[in-house]
């Protein structure tokens, strides 16, 4: 072997070496870069997450802010309908009967335009999420489990019971 192999030899073991080492730097580099972009994602799809509920709590919240105005002015309804009912049984006709009719109506159309809807009790099966009961009689067996009366009607608002309608139900 001569000298200029030898020094070849040599040079090609050093730069074996440092495209090892280089290597090695380059690996542990690609590796940072991808926990790093890994890191980022989550990140990224974390915050589109807390976007995205955030903007459906805002939703729901818009839908439900007039729920405690809403929640005030049932007793009000309800008057007003004790007040139809009780006109109707008198069989009295008068202005005052009518303008009690405009106002209920009114009323009920506005609460309807924000979400108001009743909930049908009467002749249906007794649901614990719509239903309170008040009392229990005795009935034949088409009426057992069923509401047999209203006693205060129940509203949803949006879907959500704002008040649970009170029934009497057949035992």
């Amino acid at each position: 072997m001569t000298n200029q192999d030898e020094v070849n030899t040599a040079t090609e073991g050093i730069s074996t070496e440092e495209k090892s080492n280089d290597q090695d730097v380059l690996t542990k580099l690609q590796g940072e870069v991808a926990e790093q972009k890994d890191k980022y994602l989550r990140l990224y799809s974390d915050f589109e997450n807390f976007r995205r509920r955030s903007a459906k709590e805002k939703i729901d919240f818009m839908k439900t802010a007039s729920e405690d105005v809403i929640v005030t002015l049932l007793p009000v309804l309800d008057d007003f309908e004790r007040a139809l009912n009780a006109h109707e049984k008198s069989n009295e006709e008068s202005g005052l009967a009518e303008g009690v009719k405009l106002i209920y109506s009114k009323l009920y159309k506005a609460l309807e335009q924000k979400g108001l809807k009743p909930i049908e009790a009467k002749g249906k099966v007794f649901d614990i999420e719509q239903h309170e009961a008040i009392t229990q009689i005795p009935g034949d067996e088409s009426m057992k489990g069923k509401v047999v009366d209203e006693v205060e009607k129940g509203y949803y608002l949006n879907d959500k019971v704002i008040r649970f309608a009170k029934v009497v139900i057949g035992a």
